[in-house]
């Protein structure tokens, strides 16, 4: 399934629901899975954005709606983006670059 990487930013009733049940960001990441999507890795971070989360979707379209429907809730905003695996990306670039050989043959 393709990746995305969502950055997630708490809004102030996030924040509060948070500190005082950490435990709900396991919960979300449940309800991920139940959409048919998976938490690859999650990181919590300081600056600009409070989490980072890799997810697996089965496509733009049901990653849409996962940002679209924990963004309603009204306790993040988030910022979301495809995402290669570094290793995919380099064979791509490879085939890449053998096309453009042959093609200037």
């Amino acid at each position: 399934m393709p990746l995305y990487l969502m950055l997630s930013k708490l809004t102030d009733r996030g924040r509060g629901t948070v500190k005082e049940h950490p435990e709900r960001i396991n919960e979300v990441n449940d309800e991920v899975t139940e959409r048919g999507c998976r938490v690859v890795a999650q990181y919590a971070l300081l600056g600009e954005y409070d989490f980072a989360t890799i997810i697996d979707a089965p496509d733009n379209w049901n990653m849409h709606r996962l940002a679209i429907d924990l963004g309603a809730r009204g306790s993040i905003t988030t910022h979301t983006m495809p995402a290669l695996r570094t290793q995919d990306f380099i064979k791509f670039m490879l085939e890449q670059k053998d096309e453009d050989k042959s093609s200037r043959s």
